[in-house]
């Protein structure tokens, strides 16, 4: 018989309460643990029935006592290993951030990280000179006398063998956290900007020379050490951190940029090493386990595991068997990045705190269950609940014999079976108690055929609708998977009434299910559910064959099958019985990935970008403050007509009817898109998406971009000769220096194409690359031949883009005083923007930029701070400035459902 604790499966994206989410799916892997090592303890009794323990040295656990015949021998506990918990990863990745963030804000923010330390120093000055040096040499000599002690404590307790673990990886963190110290100052010192040095450092007190440390003395490897040693003093050595930070600001050794970069550098380093080495399994030994049920009251014999942190416990005097749990604090952490996420991004999410200690989050469980038994519902008992020290807490079931749902054959998965689950729901739907997670694991049933919900670990007293409708259409979906929309549906209406179901129908949608059954829907394999394309009739009793029905012969349990997958069998079968329900989506998401994933790119872009204003000595902020206010506005006209022009040439090569200001709208979009996308990839992924939402099938919609795509690129060529020819025809055209390199490259490429179509290999190669633009590109345009308007259309706005872009420029120019030629400028635009664009950068930035100031430096002989100027104002006027509405377009089209 299985021995089963219900903690199998079911991580569910509503919501966890502790770690639950984190204990299930492969426990071992998600609570970061790299072995899956259970440590067995077997009981050798012997004598009266008493309660005592001792533990052997060997990890068996022993009740004297009772007798011994017949006994399994001892299975000695293997050695504590170690453990990579993502807890120390997550950390490190933040205290990277933060001393990343640290730095920044003391380069950028110079004007306020030096007037607090300023102020400090003046403060400072206040102290008398000798009290200032006592304090400093006594809070020295304890700083480094503290770790000494804390390594003697923990060495002097009780489990010496996991003491000296983790003090040898507290002095392993310590060797990194000063050898951090150290090279942090050799790069402050030599290689970074000397605006951060001023930021970090300060001239030494007196008539000394030299400036502070960039990071202050001791307090990385310090703080490393108590990190990394797991140190449980607090008190103490933060009040010595502290002192020691104090005196070395009263005495004018620190700032206090200086003294945070220290912290955060030892902290940084310790949870670095943590993760690097791993740290001591903190598992607790079985006999500790059976320890703390005894003085719970219980009487255990002996404990077998099954499972990551569950084990199988057996008791003395015939009393039932026990079911344990380990809450411990990594399974809680590694669970807290998952349950921030969906807090953020569901609407149906916990209410509660996502970190909590172990004892917290066994007190939510706890309570759950006694909620459940309270309202009739059947589950397993609570017998005992005990914590494990600060760290780990266990909650004891009494144990129920039986089988999970997904243990259980088809045919024994009744009609009667059904409707006992959904009479269990029932009474918490009734006392308004949420599972949140009612996966197959969660049902057990026992030898009886009774129904039992197992795992409250997730659940919620006082639920709202949203959630209590949530844990219908869950349990909508998982016995679906198993036995098809009809009979989930019919005994589901059966049992709770029609109202109920057709009210759950707007949740049934993947993001409102677990984790675990978005998977199975994933590798459901029928449109009836049925694992060889047949679904098993109802049955009326376990002992019935498997009968199977055909799937191409409709009936009450087997209707016609419905385009879509499982979910949407479930939605007309609840429609078929009550057509008047609204069936429509309700929103769950607070946020979505993509929206996240905008904003996120915007800010970095902006970030990026902006510090380039101020970059230059005739910056663009101040060319900007003296530039002709009409030179101005005639670049923001062309820039804004670009997106216009966009849109001709894009609905021009497209022959079904389009909305124009759509598309419009969609290049101004497209502006926000390419921040967070390199060349023009954004563009033509969104252009294609406004045509699918059009209507148009995807096959011709990337056809007609492609088309876009080809003659742009045939007429931009085209128009970098034309404004060749047109600049040399100017007085003064033998300024055309990059006229050599237009030229070469063009042969070059010519040359090259010849040589790999003389090789068959690359030929082929070349072919088969080639062989979608005759298959749907040109068929495409041969359509578009027969609407020579449309074509007309088309093209005018491909050459209106460039010369919109090119005038823009042009414009800058002239704002800021300068007088290229229109054709020089023109040449600049085609030659540096086509080089730019092929960076995987967004926007092309960097390249672009470096392209333009290049090209407008030898092509139309502007001096290196106008050119630098007129790019920069440029690039403010097309990619920084439609960044805003850009993303309101995006927004609009989006709540349009146009993209």
């Amino acid at each position: 018989m299985a021995i089963v604790t219900g903690r199998t499966n079911g991580d569910t994206d509503g919501g966890d309460t502790g770690g639950a989410s984190a204990r299930r799916d492969g426990v071992a892997g998600a609570v970061g643990r790299g072995s899956t090592d259970v440590r067995t303890a077997d009981v050798r009794t012997a004598g009266s029935g008493t309660a005592g323990s001792g533990t052997a040295g060997d990890g068996t656990v022993g009740t004297p006592g009772q007798a011994g015949p017949g006994r399994s021998p001892a299975h000695p506990a293997p050695a504590t290993g170690r453990l990579r918990q993502p807890v120390a990863l997550i950390r490190l990745l933040g205290g990277l951030f933060a001393i990343a963030l640290t730095l920044l804000l003391a380069d950028y923010a110079r004007a306020t990280t030096g007037g607090i330390a300023a102020d400090v120093a003046e403060a400072a000055a206040l102290v008398p000179r000798p009290l200032a040096g006592l304090a400093g040499g006594l809070t020295t000599a304890a700083v480094l006398l503290l770790p000494v002690g804390l390594a003697v404590r923990r060495l002097l307790g009780p489990d010496r063998r996991r003491a000296l673990q983790q003090v040898s990886d507290g002095l392993l963190a310590a060797v990194i956290a000063y050898g951090a110290t150290l090279g942090t100052d050799l790069w402050a010192d030599g290689l970074a900007p000397s605006s951060l040095l001023t930021a970090l450092t300060q001239p030494l007190p007196g008539d000394v020379l030299g400036h502070t440390e960039p990071v202050y003395g001791y307090l990385a490897p310090v703080l490393a050490f108590m990190t990394a040693s797991g140190s449980r003093e607090r008190r103490l050595p933060w009040t010595v951190l502290a002192l020691y930070g104090l005196a070395g600001l009263a005495g004018g050794f620190a700032t206090p940029t200086a003294l945070l970069l220290g912290l955060l550098i030892g902290w940084t380093g310790a949870h670095g090493t943590l993760y690097a080495v791993g740290t001591p399994d903190p598992r607790p030994l079985p006999g500790e386990v059976l320890r703390a049920l005894r003085e719970s009251g219980l009487r255990p014999v002996e404990a077998h595991p099954t499972g990551p942190d569950r084990y199988r416990v057996r008791q003395a005097d015939d009393r039932p068997d026990l079911d344990v749990q380990l809450l411990d604090r990594q399974a809680v952490t590694a669970a807290a990045v998952r349950r921030a996420w969906r807090r953020l991004r569901l609407r149906t999410a916990p209410d509660p705190r996502v970190l909590r200690s172990p004892r917290t989050g066994l007190e939510h469980e706890a309570l759950v269950t006694y909620a459940a038994l309270a309202a009739g519902v059947r589950t397993r008992g609570i017998a005992a609940t005990a914590g494990l020290g600060l760290d780990t807490a266990l909650i004891a079931y009494e144990r129920l014999a039986g089988r999970t749902l997904d243990q259980l054959a088809d045919e024994e998965i009744t009609d009667g079976l059904l409707t006992a689950a959904w009479g269990q729901l029932a009474l918490l739907q009734r006392s308004e108690i949420a599972h949140r997670a009612l996966v197959p694991s969660s049902l057990l049933v026992d030898d009886s055929g009774a129904v039992h919900l197992v795992d409250f670990a997730d659940g919620d007293i006082a639920a709202t609708e949203l959630v209590l409708r949530c844990d219908i259409a869950q349990l909508l979906t998982t016995l679906a998977l198993r036995t098809g929309a009809a009979r989930s549906v019919r005994t589901a209406t059966a049992v709770l009434g029609p109202d109920p179901v057709g009210a759950a129908l707007p949740l049934l949608q993947p993001i409102a299910l677990t984790h675990t059954t978005r998977r199975a829907l994933k590798r459901h394999p029928g449109p009836t559910g049925a694992p060889a394309g047949a679904v098993p009739a109802p049955r009326t009793g376990a002992a019935d064959g498997p009968a199977t029905v055909a799937p191409d012969s409709p009936s009450e349990d087997n209707p016609a099958p419905v385009p879509g997958g499982l979910l949407e069998e479930i939605r007309a079968e609840v429609l078929r019985a009550r057509p008047q329900v609204v069936g429509r989506p309700v929103r769950l998401e607070r946020v979505r990935p993509r929206t996240l994933l905008a904003v996120v790119g915007g800010v970095v872009a902006g970030w990026l970008l902006i510090p380039q204003l101020f970059a230059a000595e005739d910056n663009p902020v101040s060319a900007l403050a003296d530039a002709d206010p009409w030179w101005l506005l005639l670049a923001l006209a062309a820039a804004a007509a670009s997106h216009v022009a966009a849109a001709m040439g894009f609905v021009g090569f497209v022959p079904e009817r389009l909305d124009f200001r759509n598309a419009v709208l969609a290049q101004v979009a497209g502006s926000f898109v390419k921040l967070v996308s390199p060349g023009g990839v954004g563009g033509v992924a969104l252009n294609t998406r406004l045509l699918q939402r059009a209507g148009v099938p995807t096959a011709q919609a990337l056809s007609s971009v492609g088309v876009g795509t080809m003659i742009g690129l045939v007429l931009h060529l085209l128009q970098l000769g034309a404004f060749v020819y047109l600049l040399d025809l100017q007085p003064g055209g033998s300024e055309l220096d990059a006229l050599p390199a237009v030229v070469g490259g063009l042969a070059g490429a010519a040359a090259l194409l010849a040589v790999v179509w003389a090789i068959p290999v690359a030929r082929r190669w070349l072919a088969a690359r080639l062989r979608p633009l005759t298959t749907e590109v040109l068929p495409r345009l041969l359509d578009l031949l027969r609407s020579p308007t449309r074509l007309a259309v088309g093209v005018t706005g491909q050459l209106m883009v460039s010369i919109c872009l090119i005038s823009c420029l042009y414009c800058c120019a002239r704002a800021i005083g300068r007088e290229p030629s229109f054709a020089s400028v023109a040449v600049v635009f085609l030659v540096g923007n086509a080089a730019g664009s092929a960076a995987p950068t967004p926007g092309g930035a960097g390249a672009v930029d470096g392209a333009l100031i290049t090209l407008l430096q030898q092509t139309a002989s502007m001096e290196k701070g106008g050119a630098l100027a007129a790019v920069t104002l440029y690039r403010l006027l097309t990619l920084i400035l439609p960044v805003l509405p850009g993303w309101a377009a995006m927004a609009w089209l989006q709540r349009r459902r146009a993209l």
